[in-house]
């Protein structure tokens, strides 16, 4: 009792109900809750993710934040896509006008072939329809495919604002740098964009509806020069951030998730958003086990946590938690117990694929 009490009190000590200081010129409408629902591309489970649609449905749905992931057109400019290649995302293989820039590239240290955002203009990137990534475990999503234009970042800050001011509550952003280290390498570097645009649109201080996030340190480092805007460190149950293996630095994601590495974390940002199995690990059967101790070590540093990815289809639940056809890749299950299982734990928000889930389970805990 005495560890639940300590994480209640530390998610009222970092709620965001927090007077906006004379720096910040981004006033939200009303405080976002100590707790928050974060749409993980938007509303992905019911529309194709990152498109301005899928956005919409997430805030009609009662997401506190939308998040882009950001990459970088030909020209310059930052639009949103799970990544830089957009075959898996686009109906760019049906448009014989693009055949011949289908290539190979390594990204990641990994050789990828497609068509990849940095070889096409904004303009030839709107005469493409998004569809869906995952088909097999979202058919209903299929039937969208290629109706969905490419958003910019402009365009979804735009919607964020435009809601906001109807809904009359905040809509944050919750952008993330897509391999950074690769984009610098080719000359078009992500972070001053992004920071730049932020700030153009009023974004500024650190109770501004922002979070800016990274995998890679680096890049997350580059812009706390550049910003104050809150910043969170992603973390995966295994690797290591893309910048640290191209400068032969042996630490990976295990060891910035120890106590000791957690503190070192807080130096340049203001949260964690690690794979959701870092903090509930699963058993043999894949049912939820114990909580680890990241939570609480996190917040001993005065990290936010945020994990990921929370989906509604049986697959990506426990195995205790799926319903009907329990081997049915599209078949949904019990999302909302999965979600309060690490409420419980104390985290102070979950990145989801379907933010009513998301909702309704902040929504029947206490504290919300």
């Amino acid at each position: 009792m005495r560890h639940v009490l300590g994480l209640a009190m530390f998610a009222a000590s970092t709620s965001f109900s927090v007077p906006v200081s004379a720096h910040d010129t981004t006033a939200a409408i009303a405080p976002l809750p100590g707790r928050i629902v974060i749409a993980h591309r938007g509303a992905s489970a019911l529309r194709p993710e990152h498109t301005l649609e899928a956005y919409a449905k997430a805030i009609e749905d009662g997401a506190d934040a939308i998040e882009p992931d950001i990459v970088i057109t030909k020209d310059g400019v930052l639009v949103a896509r799970h990544e830089n290649e957009i075959s898996g995302t686009t109906n760019v293989a049906d448009k014989p006008e693009f055949a011949d820039r289908k290539t190979t590239k390594r990204i990641d240290n990994v050789a990828v072939t497609g068509w990849f955002i940095e070889d096409f203009t904004l303009a030839e990137l709107k005469t493409l329809g998004a569809i869906e990534r995952i088909p097999d475990n979202r058919p209903d999503n299929t039937r969208f495919n290629g109706q969905f234009a490419v958003p910019t970042l402009q365009e979804i800050i735009d919607l964020a604002r435009t809601r906001s001011a109807q809904t009359r509550r905040t809509i944050a952003i919750y952008p993330e740098t897509k391999h950074p280290s690769y984009f610098n390498a080719i000359g078009l570097p992500l972070e001053k964009r992004l920071v730049d645009l932020l700030h153009a649109n009023g974004y500024r201080g650190r109770h501004a509806p922002v979070f800016i996030q990274s995998f890679e340190v680096g890049s997350l480092k580059e812009m706390r020069a550049m910003t104050d805007l809150r910043l969170i460190q992603l973390m995966s149950a295994s690797g290591q951030p893309e910048d640290f293996r191209l400068a032969g630095d042996k630490r990976r994601y295990r060891d910035m998730a120890s106590a000791s590495g957690l503190q070192e974390v807080a130096t340049y940002a203001n949260g964690i958003g690690p794979s959701k199995d870092m903090v509930i690990p699963r058993d043999s059967s894949k049912n939820l086990t114990a909580p680890s101790d990241l939570v609480r070590n996190a917040h001993a540093a005065k990290l936010l946590v945020h994990p990921y990815t929370f989906r509604p289809e049986n697959p990506f639940l426990p195995t205790d938690l799926r319903q009907g056809d329990a081997a049915s890749p599209s078949q949904r299950g019990d999302l909302i117990a999965e979600i309060r299982a690490f409420l419980r734990a104390g985290v102070n928000g979950v990145f989801t694929d379907d933010p009513a889930a998301g909702r309704a389970a902040l929504n029947s805990e206490p504290g919300k």
